[in-house]
């Protein structure tokens, strides 16, 4: 019988780091070796960050896009662990440090860690191809619970990646991300966000094509995080083992070539 996967939770005091280590504990594949949060953080079980990476085959890492960030240089430092995150919100110089991290060790970074929102994102892009944007303007709607700290959230820029890439465009070039005052009437091929908080609500997307005429919208519902969870588990029983590189859910789900 094969040993189990050593896992290492990252910001263990986390909503999502609670949900990772419950989850990674009841299932028999998988070993919880370590749980770690930020520096100086203290309780039962907890141990140093060095200390965790030591032990583990595998980090999970729901934290923050800086946090993630410096986890990465650190893996890549020792040669390993893999590393699965999960944290949104990355500016440049973040992605970059991810990058070059991956150069060293093997990194599953996505937006969303669903079997059933990665499914929308090949279902979006698949749309966005089809649909002439001369005719057809796309616009996505994002709500998450009042502590979500990052907006559009990742999922949804996740999804406005894969609208574009239907189009054969650049995000950065066709995302309006907000509208107020007199904006003017809507620019052809532009690709909008809405956003809304508050409450407990786990996570809720939807990409809506609109014609003259008619609309067609997609959309997913989270009903609690557990799914991410096991998504994560999924991701980091993939990529253990494998060769230095950045990938993401489209290859853990075989979507694109290993």
């Amino acid at each position: 019988m094969p040993q189990p996967l050593r896992i290492a939770v990252a910001g263990a005091l986390g909503r999502m780091g609670r949900q990772m280590a419950q989850t990674v504990t009841a299932d028999p594949r998988l070993q919880l070796v370590a749980r770690f949060h930020r520096p100086g953080s203290m309780g039962k079980g907890l141990l140093d960050r060095d200390e965790a990476l030591a032990l583990a085959d595998v980090v999970v890492d729901f934290t923050t896009p800086a946090a993630s960030a410096e986890l990465a240089k650190a893996c890549a430092a020792r040669g390993g662990p893999a590393l699965v995150i999960g944290s949104t919100g990355f500016n440049a110089s973040e992605l970059a440090a991810i990058a070059e991290a991956a150069k060293k060790i093997a990194v599953v970074r996505s937006g969303s860690y669903s079997l059933g929102l990665n499914m929308l994102t090949g279902l979006v892009e698949q749309a966005a191809r089809v649909l002439d944007p001369d005719d057809c303007d796309i616009e996505i709607l994002e709500a998450h619970h009042r502590m979500k700290v990052d907006a559009p959230s990742g999922t949804a820029l996740m999804l406005g990646d894969a609208a574009a890439r239907g189009r054969g465009v650049e995000l950065d070039n066709v995302a309006k991300r907000t509208r107020d005052g007199l904006v003017g009437p809507r620019p052809t091929g532009e690709i909008g966000f809405a956003v809304l908080r508050g409450g407990s609500i786990v996570g809720e997307h939807s990409v809506s094509f609109l014609t003259e005429g008619e609309t067609l919208t997609l959309s997913h519902a989270a009903g609690d995080r557990s799914m991410f969870a096991r998504g994560a588990i999924a991701a980091a029983l993939w990529v253990a083992g494998r060769p230095p590189s950045e990938y993401d859910m489209r290859d853990v789900l075989g979507f694109t070539a290993s």
